[in-house]
């Protein structure tokens, strides 16, 4: 390959050229799921748009320590430490163990992952199981003078913080400007400054979920636990540190300072950012109404779906955008995912049947050199379906007797979907693309009763049978090599 792959960090705000800090070792940390609740459409995103990373950079032959943590303790409502835990508030209304609602939406979570066909991380750290770490953690930063403990709360230090460092730096703002968009809160006069943010939280007599430690019974804050298990598992600076656009100004900024203060480095060399979701042009929110499950996606039991769509449509959708694109929801084009799925897929089941050329009419090889170009630039997904379409106009092309491909070419177009739509897309054949055995079966034989019809020059047979079939949705397309079906 003759392009380096080439990132967008979030921190420098340009595209920068990938070299791993310990090659071919390379640490990936993904913000996961607070495991409340259902998974949202936003975060599904995410873990797929970093799934295709991941896929990609073990393609290019790195050991990848990919690592994406369960927030199952310390979330508050509020990313300004107030409000009540959720875990908490969720398993008293249903009247269970906070950690049944952990284990319910922890599988339900991977459950949803496994359909969208992403691979497991190699670690999925739990905040509750790294709480003598987060303490540690804590204990450092206090050391070296950039915490405070207020009535049992221990509180992260900004204005002293930014003495040595630059907080902020990640959405590129100055220490003034976040204190002027910063408001006062009731009831937190004990933090020294507005921006100050919790590190360990004083537990209240009913609350659930508590720990002990060196400043009594409490639970951590929200940002910790990503600073500490990140440090755990990939040291004090590792590679690539991920997640949604929406953690970039308050939990991913916070973790930056956390990790610097503890280490006295910064902790991540690129940061990457997914981008929001949109429904018909409005940004998908719970108070908007116009967020989808994935289930919903799925059933199409929403009023805003037509129907429902198969999860590797959805998968193939996103593909279709940029990952630091918007991506926008809609009727229309999942329909036009889903119809080009269906010609994907319908054409690979074509190159299999494809009958090889003495010579060649067309640059193979270009198309594969398309497709690491593409993902070479900062993983770009539509430019690779785009190539791997124009793979399909060659190989119906060729069908059809217009272009000629010899065997290598016909093995070499094969390992280009297996390598680019199967292998990196992580894309898959669904039963509905190609139809049930009996229902080929029974297929076939219509069409040999076509076939013999027009051998035979009953031609008002031949199109009485082609027309039924079209009426009921399924195509006909006659070839030098018989015809080929398919389902509109």
């Amino acid at each position: 390959m003759e392009n380096p792959l080439v990132i967008y960090n979030t921190l420098t705000r340009k595209k920068e050229v990938f070299e791993a800090l310990r090659p071919p070792f390379v640490g990936m940390y993904v913000c996961g799921p607070t495991v409340y609740s259902d998974v949202h459409l936003g975060n599904c995103r995410t873990f797929i748009s970093f799934d295709l990373i991941y896929r990609y950079l073990l393609h290019l032959g790195y050991k990848v320590r990919y690592v994406r943590n369960i927030t199952d303790a310390g979330h508050l409502e509020g990313d300004r430490d107030e409000g009540d835990d959720k875990f908490a508030k969720k398993a008293k209304l249903e009247q269970v163990e906070p950690m049944e609602i952990v284990q319910k939406y922890t599988l339900g979570f991977h459950e949803v992952m496994s359909t969208f066909n992403t691979l497991s991380p190699s670690i999925e750290p739990t905040a509750t199981g790294h709480i003598s770490e987060q303490i540690e953690m804590i204990k450092e930063i206090i050391n070296n003078g950039y915490a405070y403990e207020a009535n049992g709360t221990i509180y992260f230090d900004v204005q002293k913080y930014s003495e040595a460092y630059q907080y902020g730096q990640l959405t590129n703002r100055k220490l003034e400007e976040l204190l002027e968009g910063t408001r006062e809160l009731s009831g937190q006069d004990e933090k020294h400054g507005r921006l100050d943010f919790a590190l360990w939280i004083q537990a209240k007599p009913e609350t659930l979920m508590k720990w002990p430690s060196p400043w009594g019974w409490g639970f951590p804050g929200w940002h910790i636990e990503c600073s500490a298990m990140s440090k755990k598992y990939l040291g004090d600076t590792f590679d690539i540190h991920g997640g949604g656009m929406d953690l970039q100004a308050t939990h991913h900024t916070n973790e930056i300072a956390q990790s610097q203060a503890c280490s006295n480095v910064a902790p991540v060399k690129y940061w990457m950012h997914t981008n929001m979701l949109t429904v018909n042009g409005v940004r998908m929110s719970k108070s908007a109404g116009n967020g989808f499950l994935p289930h919903e996606l799925f059933t199409g039991n929403h009023p805003l779906l037509e129907r429902g769509y198969s999860p590797m449509v959805v998968r193939f959708f996103m593909a279709q955008a940029h990952y630091r694109s918007t991506l926008d929801f809609s009727n229309e084009a999942l329909q036009a995912s889903e119809k080009g799925l269906k010609r994907l897929m319908q054409t690979l089941e074509t190159l299999k049947k494809l009958k090889p050329s003495s010579e060649s009419s067309v640059d193979v090889k270009k198309l594969s050199d398309d497709c690491y170009a593409a993902m070479n630039d900062d993983f770009n997904s539509p430019m690779v379906v785009s190539t791997l379409f124009e793979a399909v106009r060659i190989i119906n092309s060729a069908n059809d007797g217009k272009e000629k491909l010899t065997q290598q070419d016909i093995e070499s177009l094969k390992k280009l979907f297996d390598v680019f739509a199967f292998e990196i897309l992580g894309l898959k054949a669904e039963s509905a693309d190609t139809g049930s055995s009996s229902e080929s079966g029974l297929m076939d034989l219509i069409l040999n009763l076509r076939q013999n019809a027009k051998a035979n020059k009953d031609y008002a047979t031949s199109d009485q049978i082609r027309d039924a079939l079209t009426k009921i949705g399924i195509s006909v397309k006659d070839t030098k090599d018989g015809a080929n079906w398919s389902k509109e």
